[in-house]
């Protein structure tokens, strides 16, 4: 599988340190983060997913622990808005250039707001999606926000 994306190519043109993980993505998974943790053998907790939003009708992107849940009041807060919903998937593939299951918050056609859920960077090293399904990326938290463009912010519903 070549390993050459777009979110690839923004890690590489940010200059940061990064290394591949491939895995057997299956088709039709439901909670793939967590499929894709189990599947490379790393704490879900440490393996976002990232999940494209709308924030008052506009386009958002919130990446978080694969096992844990957005809150949408915490959403629509942390991008200034009112209200937020899920973004549908065929959307979600236009506006970012991956398909589900594919989508990295890294070098996408069109790029969104992006927040970090705040209590997933507190390890030396997260894994999230590399732009292609069953390719992921690990890297430290602090060079994923700066690639990305993003903010640290509360995105999950309370455990």
């Amino acid at each position: 599988m070549s390993t050459a994306t777009p979110a690839t190519k923004a890690l590489d043109a940010g200059k940061v340190a990064f290394h591949v993980i491939e895995y057997d993505y299956v088709a039709g998974q439901d909670k793939i983060g967590l499929h894709a943790a189990e599947a490379i053998g790393i704490a879900p907790e440490r393996v976002l997913k990232t999940l494209m939003v709308e924030v008052d009708g506009k386009p958002a992107c919130a990446v978080i622990p694969s096992d844990r849940s957005l809150s949408m009041k915490r959403v629509a807060a942390a991008f200034g808005g009112k209200s937020a919903q899920m973004m549908p998937p065929d959307k979600a593939e236009r506006l970012t250039g991956f398909h589900t299951g594919g989508i990295s918050p890294f070098g996408q056609k069109r790029a969104a707001p992006t927040a970090f859920e705040e209590s997933a960077l507190a390890v030396p090293e997260i894994v999230l999606n590399g732009g292609k399904r069953g390719l992921m990326v690990a890297l430290a938290p602090e060079d994923a926000l700066t690639v990305a463009k993003a903010a640290a912010k509360p995105l999950c519903a309370d455990l």
